[in-house]
């Protein structure tokens, strides 16, 4: 277990040699160390230039010193920045000084756990940070922004809220009865319940955007031998990651490539053709390439213009499925495939490859989401939510007002797994604030 007592630092820029390093600590015991260490400590928010001397008084480096205050700081606690010249022996030696004076290396994390438990962030916010370091598109930047600024926060505090207060009033109806409380306090709980769920479900019911905006969208190419598959692939990617021959079956295992598409990482699957395998090698690569098919979040069915379209083919026209008809140079693609109007592309000579980056861009778009709202960006918050709505619907169905009450706990109890924040007194406070019993 982590020591919520012990001082620790870590080094908050990148590794490496660099022009500039980032030292932070935070703990009860910043103000004296850093004191040790620059002589004294500068105003609050404030940049002030220090030499940094160790425990002999050699001066290890001239560095800016900030001192950030406990609570208007990043963990809540007493904290500090040491910005140094970013060579090995610099931060060699005043990592040195520091755990001489007591501090200890912080571990994965910790940081952002120390600002958790002090309340400073709730659980989805810290999650936002840890997206944002990863972030690599402008589409995740902005979704893990808003998530860390608090988006989903609010929308969690605001339906645990009124939780709260649905479970206040039917706790109020069962243990204050005689004492004149309004009469129709189950009915309003059962419709708040089945409001509340009505839209926890539509915040469920949103495709996995933001699971698919964070994580990546793939995209599966399949199709019969030579239809150009591979050639595709290359096009998109701009070089050459798949091998390309006229030999049919030269695909036998799934090749992928990532991509950015509409702000969105895409992983695109080049994979075996699909047809009666001649050897077991080439059986396993077709059962690769259905079961890529299978999973991915989007489809691309291609197929060659100057060749008719075989039964394999045909049986991956479904709706959502991206169709192409490749070699276009050869022959005019067809105006319609299994109600379907194919793209035709040609990836030897490029023609049609922007309108097919475009297809794929919107497509893309379409799963992965770019509204102005926070959406759901982990199976634990679709965990939560799921298990909060199913107690929900037991809270509105309930045949006695105490079943009625442990479901709505149970749903609250849920709600506190997504932000790490749930107690009995702020269901006390509503109780005796909105009726005032005991007067």
């Amino acid at each position: 277990m982590l020591s919520m007592t012990d001082t620790i630092f870590a080094l908050a820029s990148g590794a490496g040699r660099a022009a500039i390093a980032v030292l932070r600590l935070t703990g009860s015991d910043t103000a004296l160390i850093v004191a040790a260490l620059a002589g004294r400590l500068p105003p609050p928010r404030h940049a002030s230039l220090r030499p940094l001397r160790d425990a002999a008084g050699e001066v290890l480096d001239e560095a800016l010193v900030l001192w950030f205050p406990g609570p208007r700081s990043y963990t809540g606690e007493d904290s500090a920045e040491l910005h140094l010249h970013g060579g090995p022996a610099v931060l060699a030696g005043v990592s040195a000084a520091l755990l001489g004076a007591g501090a200890r290396p912080a571990e994965p994390g910790e940081f952002t756990r120390r600002a958790f438990l002090n309340g400073r962030m709730d659980l989805t916010a810290a999650e936002g940070v840890a997206d944002l370091i990863e972030a690599e598109t402008a589409a995740q930047r902005r979704q893990a922004l808003r998530q860390a600024g608090g988006a989903l926060a609010e929308r969690y505090a605001g339906w645990a809220e009124r939780l709260t207060r649905l479970l206040a009033h039917q706790e109020a109806a069962i243990e204050f009865a005689e004492d004149g409380l309004p009469n129709d306090l189950e009915d309003r709980m059962r419709a708040g319940a089945a409001a509340l769920a009505a839209e926890i479900g539509a915040h469920l019911d949103d495709g996995g955007r933001g699971e698919r905006l964070r994580d990546g969208v793939w995209v599966a190419i399949v199709g019969a031998p030579n239809a150009g598959k591979s050639s595709l692939l290359n096009a998109l990617a701009g070089r050459e990651a798949a091998i390309v021959s006229a030999q049919a079956g030269t695909t036998r295992d799934v090749v992928e490539v990532r991509l950015e598409l509409a702000g969105v990482p895409v992983w695109l699957a080049d994979t075996a053709g699909l047809r009666e395998a001649s050897d077991a090698i080439e059986a396993e690569g077709v059962r690769r390439a259905r079961r890529r098919a299978a999973e991915a979040d989007l489809v691309v069915a291609v197929f060659a213009a100057d060749q008719a379209p075989d039964a394999a083919t045909l049986e991956l026209l479904a709706p959502g499925v991206l169709v192409l008809a490749n070699k276009m140079d050869l022959a005019a693609a067809p105006a319609e495939l299994g109600g379907v109007a194919p793209l035709p592309v040609s990836a030897r000579t490029g023609a049609g490859l922007d309108a097919l980056r475009a297809a794929l861009e919107a497509a893309v778009a379409a799963r992965a989401g770019h509204s102005g709202e926070a959406p759901l960006t982990r199976p634990r918050h679709r965990a939560a939510l799921r298990e909060a709505a199913g107690w929900l619907a037991e809270a509105g169905a309930a045949p006695l007002p105490e079943l009625g009450a442990e479901a709505l706990r149970a749903a609250l109890r849920a709600l506190g797994r997504l932000t790490g924040r749930v107690g009995v007194e702020e269901v006390l406070d509503v109780v005796f604030g909105d009726f005032c019993i005991g007067k």
